[in-house]
């Protein structure tokens, strides 16, 4: 098998492998969380290198199943999460708010695929729900107001759109003028991101990996949380796709659980407290843990 099939094929090793060198060895620097913006706009120009933005959006056959998921993901739902949430835990509950407030993960259509589900319905919720984030975002954090928080939105709105935006661009412009280098080197595409994901979350990971033992039972039941939010989410996912088809129900359930927590996590480094930023790292888990399960649970789907 080549290196980088067999990179894709475990990535979860990798990403795990870079939480437990996060607690194990950590190395904190202010330079290296500072890499986390440019390091993740890396990983989306790459990830769009693969993606042909305007036959997605030409293509869309779907576009009020489209409108209708993406609303309801990344603006009704991380609302209803956060007011049931906060009245318990206010940390658990921005944490739920800043997650489900993302858009649908860039790696959803690959997911999609090995679930067997719509990738194209899949892709197009990915790309609609990355353009519309920059203004959904800091419009949630506005509307909810946290009075402990200090977010400017439209600097939120401006540091959204850079991350995403820029990459998107610029990676079309690439797909235009230079076809040769991304179809000669596109197959490595995938497993580079890998690493790059494993380094984001090292380096978030040591940045708090002091705060992170303080209290292990806390941490334990941070992530329990986690784990059932996810869970409420694919199970929310699968009742939005309800009456569609088993391929549209399975890339429905797939765009709703796994979001972008890259984008979380370097939104949480920059303007949230080390609590929130723990939280996001901790979404790793469940994300990277529940597909399993999840995709022997989609084959039952009719």
């Amino acid at each position: 098998m080549k290196i980088h099939l067999y990179i894709e094929k475990y990535f979860a090793l990798f990403l795990i492998a870079g939480i437990i060198l996060g607690l194990s060895v950590p190395v904190y620097s202010s330079v290296l969380m500072s890499f986390l913006k440019p390091l993740l706009m890396i990983m989306l120009f790459l990830v769009f290198l693969k993606t042909d933005v305007s036959q997605i959006i030409k293509n869309m056959k779907n576009y009020r199943l489209t409108a209708l998921v993406v609303i309801l993901n990344i603006v009704i739902f991380p609302l209803i999460f956060y007011f049931v949430v906060n009245p318990f835990n206010h940390n658990l509950a921005v944490a739920a708010l800043l997650l489900t407030a993302m858009p649908a993960a860039i790696a959803s259509p690959a997911l999609t695929d090995i679930a067997k589900g719509n990738t194209a319905l899949s892709a197009s919720i990915v790309i609609v729900s990355s353009l519309v984030a920059p203004l959904t975002v800091p419009f949630l954090f506005w509307l909810v107001r946290i009075s402990d928080l200090s977010i400017n939105p439209w600097w939120l709105l401006i540091d959204i759109s850079v991350i995403i935006i820029i990459p998107l661009i610029v990676s079309q412009f690439v797909k235009k003028y230079k076809p040769r280098f991304v179809e000669k080197n596109q197959q490595i595409f995938t497993s580079v991101n890998v690493f790059i994901l494993a380094a984001m979350v090292y380096v978030a990971i040591a940045s708090q990996r002091d705060a992170m033992m303080i209290n292990s039972v806390e941490l334990l039941l941070d992530t329990g949380f986690l784990y059932l939010l996810f869970i409420l989410l694919h199970v929310m996912g699968y009742f939005m796709g309800y009456s569609r088809s088993k391929e549209d129900k399975i890339a429905i359930t797939v765009v709703s659980a796994y979001r972008n927590n890259g984008l979380a996590i370097v939104l949480a480094a920059v303007y949230f407290e080390p609590p929130i930023l723990i939280l996001m790292v901790l979404t790793e888990l469940p994300w990277n843990t529940l597909l399993i399960p999840f995709r022997k649970i989609a084959t039952y789907y009719r």
